[in-house]
């Protein structure tokens, strides 16, 4: 499988943090914590602030790779840092459906606002422990150490299902904020569908 394009980045950009005391599970901590200033920003509903939550959202998410890279050059991976990240992940895309939801439920969506957001929330959740059973089922299967790799998403060009993230900066600054919620949020919810009916398969093989 061709390693991602966003990936190859981080792999080249972290090299200098190698050097330094910073640990994987530091820049974990940081990347949410970006995230959820960024979650905190879209809920205003203020356009200046959700143009800025947008840029440090994807921001947040593209960071998300230096962890692993930074453990593999200092060979620091743990368990902890393997579900650490699981965890950043769900708690990041939760706090980001939440807090678009907020923004939208004091303009046009109304309450479909919290409806969307508290069902992207709970899919991001859901999701978690989803993945984290077909990384599991995966690891049974090819009798592997599950801290090595985490669960795949289909790819194409070195292009992931994942990286649409990255369209959520250009979206929210063109101003379809609302339409591209909506979509994420239904499709996060039919996203989690699929990895259950996914995990079923595996654990009867």
């Amino acid at each position: 499988m061709q390693t991602p394009w966003d990936q190859r980045i981080a792999r080249v950009l972290v090299r200098r943090l190698a050097r330094t005391p910073i640990t994987p599970n530091q820049l974990t901590a940081v990347t949410v914590l970006v995230a959820f200033v960024a979650a905190a920003l879209f809920a205003t509903g203020d356009p200046t602030y959700v143009n800025v939550a947008a840029g440090l959202f994807v921001l947040s998410r593209f960071l998300d790779h230096f962890d692993g890279e930074l453990a593999r050059l200092k060979s620091m991976s743990s368990r902890l840092g393997y579900y650490f990240d699981y965890l950043a992940g769900a708690g990041s895309y939760s706090a980001l459906f939440l807090g678009i939801g907020i923004g939208l439920a004091n303009g046009p969506l109304d309450t479909w606002g919290w409806v969307l957001g508290w069902a992207g929330a709970a899919s991001a959740v859901i999701s978690l422990f989803i993945n984290l059973g077909i990384d599991r089922a995966r690891t049974r299967l090819a009798a592997g150490r599950p801290e090595k790799d985490a669960v795949g998403y289909p790819s194409i060009a070195g292009f992931e299902l994942e990286d649409g993230i990255y369209l959520l900066a250009p979206i929210t600054w063109l101003g379809f904020i609302l339409p591209f919620f909506v979509a994420a949020a239904i499709g996060a919810t039919v996203y989690t569908l699929v990895s259950a009916i996914q995990l079923i398969r595996l654990q009867r093989a």
